[in-house]
């Protein structure tokens, strides 16, 4: 256990630091998070006016979703099977999974993300930015109660709402 005072680590279950006498016995007991209402990190991401989800099938083939995506300039596709969020297809999917081969005839179901992580439209800001920062993720979709995606926060839409609050 890391000493919140001097941070020394100390073994685990220690009652006072061993370095400098400070009280460990509260140090890891679990406490409640924090819950998230201020202006920046509070607010539900209905209220960042996140865009509308591009969306496609599964079986239209990988060069027809590039060719969309540049001549549209998306960064993401959801991917819908039965009406539902199956998957999401981004830029950089693109580019690692498929080296951006426009003529690649391959579906893609094979080669999207299957069942990505996603948010609530009344999560607050700090939980997509947790999750992002968590995943690695720039693009998480914003679903309804059914899995059915009403929109795509991304990192950029994150990041504008803090340089904007903070301004």
């Amino acid at each position: 256990m890391i000493c919140p005072v001097c941070h020394w680590q100390n073994f685990l279950g220690e009652d006072v630091c061993e370095n400098c006498g400070a009280d460990l016995s509260r140090a890891d007991t679990p406490e409640q998070a924090p819950a998230f209402h201020g202006r920046l990190l509070g607010i539900p991401l209905v209220k960042l006016g996140a865009p509308r989800p591009q969306i496609a099938e599964g079986d239209v083939t990988v060069g027809d979703a590039i060719e969309r995506m540049r001549r549209e300039s998306l960064d993401c596709l959801l991917i819908l099977e039965d009406g539902r969020l199956a998957g999401i297809f981004t830029d950089r999917d693109a580019v690692l999974k498929v080296g951006g081969n426009a003529g690649d005839r391959r579906p893609l179901r094979e080669v999207m993300t299957r069942d990505p992580v996603v948010l609530r439209h009344d999560d607050p800001v700090a939980v997509a930015i947790n999750k992002m920062a968590v995943g690695g993720f720039r693009h998480v979709p914003i679903i309804d109660g059914g899995q059915v995606p009403i929109g795509v926060v991304s990192a950029r839409d994150v990041f504008r709402h803090l340089a904007t609050g903070l301004a």
